[in-house]
């Protein structure tokens, strides 16, 4: 590995902009600097590397070689930069509140209460994640996140919001369950659901077999069968009479859903504005 001392920023900025615009001059006035300034940066970096970077072209110049190298890197660098600081000007968005949340649990039971946040919290612009890998509540990624387990991460609050459990369900208007079952092959093969499912649902015919609960939903609404579900995936389904549960059938407890956010002040009110109604919403 090389040891070599890196260039000033500086001076990599005053390049990467003569060698997008093609001279020092424009360079120049971009950066809010003198041509010579640009030119004495250039001749430093030229020296530190070794290498001419540029030659003369017309009243302009164009890059050797050697800068054709160096702006191939310093080019993709300073474009990551930009788009890093760009995202940073996002999050820092007052109106901003993130919230992570499992697919099931965003879609079936968070969805349809966005419009009650925004009514409650006419300032609130909501990004809704389901990336259950960015859970780490750190004020800039994640403001809120609703987990199946508790994140027991140092300086969060984290209290218990929904009980989930897998339950049965058909289409509302279909009258013969005998059409078969639906469930997610996951379940049947887990050792906690997988008995349950051959205990309680073995006689009924498996009619489709899903890897995904959100397209378990929809084969549910399109009344193709009886469907294993999350109570909180289908929690909407139920609300508005498109679903309705089968009684007849026992349900098998799934856990605790978390909501967490940091803990004493965040970084705004509204993000502990927005974790009190959520928990309020859970509680109704």
């Amino acid at each position: 590995m090389s040891n070599a001392r890196l260039p000033s920023f500086r001076f990599l900025i005053g390049f990467e902009a003569a060698a997008r615009l093609g001279s020092y001059s424009r360079a120049a006035e971009e950066l809010s600097i003198s041509q010579s300034a640009v030119s004495h940066q250039i001749a430093q970096l030229e020296a530190q590397i070794g290498q001419p970077l540029f030659r003369r072209k017309g009243r302009g110049v164009e890059l050797t070689v050697a800068g054709r190298l160096l702006l191939d890197s310093v080019g993709k660098s300073l474009d990551q930069i930009r788009s890093g600081l760009s995202r940073i000007e996002t999050y820092m968005d007052d109106s901003l509140v993130t919230l992570v949340c499992p697919a099931p649990v965003a879609k079936g039971w968070l969805q349809p209460r966005v419009d009650m946040l925004l009514r409650e919290h006419p300032a609130l612009c909501p990004i809704i994640s389901i990336d259950e890998t960015a859970r780490y509540i750190d004020e800039m990624d994640v403001d809120i996140a609703i987990t199946r387990e508790p994140l027991a991460q140092r300086g969060v609050l984290e209290v218990p919001l929904l009980e989930d459990e897998l339950i049965a369900v058909v289409h509302a208007g279909s009258h013969d369950q005998a059409t078969g079952l639906l469930c997610l092959e996951t379940d049947l093969t887990g050792d906690h659901v997988g008995p349950f499912i051959r205990e309680h649902f073995g006689k009924l015919r498996k009619r489709a077999i899903y890897d995904d609960q959100r397209l378990l939903l929809d084969a549910a609404l399109r009344g193709h069968g009886v469907a294993l579900v999350s109570r909180l995936l289908a929690d909407d389904a139920l609300r508005t009479g498109q679903l309705r549960r089968l009684d007849e059938y026992p349900s098998l407890p799934l856990g605790t859903m978390w909501i967490s956010r940091i803990e004493g002040e965040p970084r705004m009110p509204l993000v502990r504005e927005v974790f009190d109604s959520l928990l309020r919403y859970a509680e109704a």
